[in-house]
């Protein structure tokens, strides 16, 4: 890399980098995860993503704590995310207490709350069963969520998969306003309503699966695959990966790319370097939207308060 990693300022006055490095993967090796987070750490990456329902915690913690032993990195130069399962709701601080223990940290930079759902304790199916359900009551979680803050246990709190009305919701309760709201966001699915909203209210965008979570079970190439950003990429002697992640940072939106392949780590980061025009963008704009993560998971008649994926997303899908 030619620049330092570049940084956002959220409305806390906290700065996070705009390029996270995620460890969710569907085979939750703790050896290859340690291993790629530390070649993640020799290339320039300094913002970590995890969660409890990962299980990459313990792995994503060892290889920090090994890293900072050896002088590579200090704790303050990394940032850290980590998630409230949904199981969870019923007491954050413990559970934040808990991925504390898991990561061996003093606390963690960011936490967010991973979905808008709660489910009865001890439930870590991340595809919860009828019977799994609970009552939300987001008033008393994002209490909670504060308490964290306010016990030092993380530097900052957000939410995920959040819609533009849930983010009202929140705010109209909310001591502290959430710092991210966490969301899928590429170039087939640009969130235009979601972020005006956010930018008003000064909550930053965070953009899970910013090329369509291609190599995960639930994801696709239609991203990366699209003839559009494949013509930009060329026009710019760049990757397709790099065109998508490059066009969500020029809408000021950090990004959490999930690569354990050396060849395409350094292609994503290499993503700070890609500067596209007024053309670029007009020509993505034109693209086709669709959601590739919908959440129906989390969806049923009798026991989910979602009945559908457009209660969910409040019809913004």
């Amino acid at each position: 890399m030619r620049n330092r990693m570049r940084m956002v300022r959220l409305n806390n006055g906290v700065k996070m980098p705009v390029v996270g490095f995620g460890t969710y993967s569907d085979d939750n090796d703790g050896e290859i995860t340690q291993l790629a987070v530390r070649q993640a750490l020799k290339m320039g990456y300094r913002h970590f993503d995890t969660a409890k329902i990962y299980g990459s915690e313990p792995a994503l913690g060892k290889a920090l704590t090994e890293a900072i032993a050896d002088g590579v990195i200090q704790r303050k130069d990394v940032f850290v995310t980590s998630k409230l399962w949904s199981s969870d709701h019923h007491d954050p601080v413990s559970a934040l207490k808990q991925t504390l223990d898991e990561l061996g940290l003093d606390y963690i930079d960011m936490y967010l709350v991973h979905w808008p759902v709660k489910l009865k304790p001890g439930v870590n199916n991340p595809v919860p069963e009828e019977s799994d359900f609970d009552d939300l009551d987001m008033e008393n979680t994002w209490y909670w969520m504060e308490q964290c803050l306010a016990m030092g246990l993380c530097r900052c709190i957000g939410v995920s998969n959040f819609s533009t009305s849930k983010l009202q919701q929140l705010l109209c309760f909310a001591t502290v306003p959430p710092a991210v709201n966490q969301v899928e966001m590429h170039p087939m699915w640009r969130q235009r309503k979601l972020r005006e909203f956010c930018r008003r209210h000064r909550i930053h965008v965070s953009a899970y699966s910013p090329l369509g979570g291609p190599g995960n079970y639930w994801g696709s190439t239609a991203v990366v695959g699209h003839p559009v950003v494949k013509s930009i990429a060329l026009k710019h002697d760049a990757t397709p990966a790099q065109v998508a992640l490059a066009r969500g940072m020029s809408r000021g939106v950090s990004v959490i790319v999930k690569s354990f392949n050396q060849r395409r780590m350094k292609e994503n980061i290499g993503a700070i370097e890609v500067e596209l025009d007024e053309y670029d963008m007009l020509e993505i704009q034109r693209m086709e939207e669709w959601k590739i993560m919908r959440g129906e998971f989390l969806t049923n008649q009798t026991t989910s308060p979602y009945r559908t994926i457009q209660d969910l997303w409040d019809d913004e899908i």
